[in-house]
C-alpha cells in the first residue's frame, strides 16, 4: 500500500508525464489535469477496489471522469497502474489512438464511461450506483466533476436523484480549482455558497485541500462510513498545480506547453 509520501512522489511523476504527453500532442487540457492529479492518484493507489489485469471485474469499484477534458491525467494514472503500456501516452489525441481527447470506453482499458459532454457524469454515476444496490453488490462509485461543470442543471438533477435514492455507495468529488474555460467560476456563474448547496440537496459534504493526500484519504474513509446519503468531497485545488508559471492561469485550461516551457516544468516537478 502506497504511503502518503509515495502518493506525493507519484503525483509529481504523473504531472510531468501529463505535460510530456500534451506537449507532444500539441494540444490537450493540462491545467485541469494537474489540479485533479492528487485526487486521481489517491483513488487509484489507495481507495478504489480494482484490477488492472481484469478491468471488467464485476466486483470492482467504478470511477467516472465527468470532467472528461482531464483525460490526460486519467490516462497517465491508468498507464502507471498497468492498464496499458506507458508507451501509448505518446499517442495521445492521435487519429485512431486508444487515447482520444476525451475518454472513450470502447477504446481504452480502465475507462468506465465515455465522457466529455459536461454535466453527464454524475447522472451516469448515480444510475450505476443505483443498479449496484439493486443487484446487492457492495461496490462503490466515484465521480470526479469540475467546478465549472456544476453550472450544468443536469448535475443538480442527479444530485436530487442520488439523495432521494439514498445512494450512500456514491461519492462525488468536485475539483474546485476556481477556473473554467471563460475565467473565474465566480465571475462566469457564481457557485458559492457551494458546500451549502450540496448540503441543501441532502448530501454529506466534506471540504478538503485537494492537494493533501492525507486529507483526501480521511475524506474517502468518512464517505465509506456514511450511511443513508451520498457524499460529495469539495476538493479545493489550484489549476496547473505544481508548475509555477501554470498555477492559477486560465490560459492553460486547453493549451499545451511549448518545449521550452515543458523543460522548465519538468525541472520544477522532478528536480534538475
Amino acid at each position: 500500500m502506497a504511503t502518503v509520501e509515495e502518493l506525493r512522489r507519484l503525483s509529481r511523476k504523473v504531472r510531468a508525464d501529463v505535460l510530456r504527453a500534451t506537449t507532444e500532442a500539441g494540444s490537450g487540457h493540462p491545467g485541469g489535469s494537474l489540479s485533479a492529479t492528487d485526487i486521481l492518484v489517491t483513488l487509484y493507489w489507495r481507495v478504489l477496489r480494482h484490477d488492472p489485469e481484469n478491468p471488467g471485474w464485476p466486483e470492482r469499484d467504478r470511477f467516472i471522469l465527468s470532467k472528461g477534458h482531464a483525460a490526460p491525467a486519467l490516462y497517465t494514472v491508468l498507464a502507471e497502474r498497468g492498464y496499458f503500456p506507458k508507451e501509448e501516452l505518446h499517442n495521445l489525441r492521435l487519429h485512431g489512438s486508444m487515447l482520444q481527447g476525451h475518454p472513450d470506453a470502447t477504446r481504452t482499458p480502465g475507462v468506465e464511461v465515455s465522457s466529455g459532454s459536461l454535466g453527464n457524469g454524475l447522472s451516469i454515476a448515480s444510475g450505476i450506483a443505483s443498479a449496484l444496490k439493486l443487484d446487492g453488490r457492495d461496490s462503490r462509485v466515484y465521480c470526479l466533476l469540475g467546478d465549472g461543470e456544476c453550472d450544468e442543471g443536469l448535475v443538480w438533477e442527479a444530485a436530487m436523484f442520488a439523495a432521494h435514492r439514498k445512494l450512500d455507495n456514491l461519492t462525488a468529488i468536485v475539483d474546485r480549482n476556481g477556473l473554467q474555460i471563460d475565467g473565474p467560476t465566480e465571475k462566469v456563474v457564481s457557485l458559492e455558497p457551494f458546500a451549502d448547496k450540496w448540503s441543501a440537496f441532502n448530501w454529506n459534504v466534506i471540504r478538503v485541500n485537494g492537494h493533501d493526500h492525507a486529507q483526501l484519504l480521511t475524506a474517502f474513509e468518512e464517505a465509506k462510513k456514511t450511511t443513508g446519503k451520498p457524499t460529495v468531497i469539495v476538493a479545493d485545488t489550484v489549476k496547473g498545480k505544481g508548475v509555477s508559471f501554470m498555477e492559477g492561469v486560465v490560459g492553460f485550461h486547453g493549451k499545451a506547453c511549448t518545449l521550452a516551457e515543458l523543460d522548465i516544468a519538468c525541472k520544477e516537478l522532478e528536480g534538475d
